[in-house]
């Protein structure tokens, strides 16, 4: 791969952009395709628009990629880590599946935040249901894919910066 033309600016303002239109895909799916978020979605969406906030920082600042790349990378994979619990939750028998809770709405009214923490990271009931596939995989298993390519995309920056400080 030639990246003697690419720039670690560039390359992480594409990661934003990235980030930003998996953001805008779940949009698409709450409001136009009406399938109502769970925790655990809610939680991945969190996760995605904290690694866009990371490749949207370092594009401005364009220093310090490597520690840019790090933190996009880590924020990535806490965000499959949350993916892979969903995906987990959705292949439990039946039987092991854990209660739905109250809706989001009113756990954060009426319990204290790290109680609502827990719950959108741990996932419930609603977590488990599966609204569809493509290409044989989940929503959830879709999710865990991209932040899993968005955490290698983020610490090929490294490479890219090592291209440009050879060629300086």
């Amino acid at each position: 791969m030639n990246l003697k033309h690419l720039t670690t600016r560039l390359w992480f303002l594409l990661g934003f952009i990235g980030c930003f239109g998996l953001l805008a895909a779940g949009a698409f799916m709450q409001f136009v395709l009406e399938l109502e978020p769970c925790p655990l979605c809610i939680s991945q969406r969190l996760a995605i628009l904290t690694t866009g906030i990371v490749f949207l920082l370092a594009a401005i600042h364009n220093k310090a990629a490597p520690f840019y790349s790090v933190a996009g990378a880590v924020s990535a994979l806490i965000g499959a880590s949350i993916s892979a619990r969903h995906v987990w939750l959705q292949n439990l028998p039946p039987e092991q599946v854990p209660e739905c809770s109250p809706g989001l709405e009113y756990v954060f009214q009426n319990f204290p935040l790290a109680d609502t923490i827990k719950l959108m990271l741990s996932g419930t009931g609603e977590c488990a249901e599966i609204d569809g596939y493509f290409l044989g995989l989940t929503i959830p298993g879709w999710t865990l894919v991209a932040f899993l390519l968005i955490s290698v995309f983020s610490l090929a920056a490294l490479k890219i910066q090592k291209t440009q400080t050879n060629q300086s």
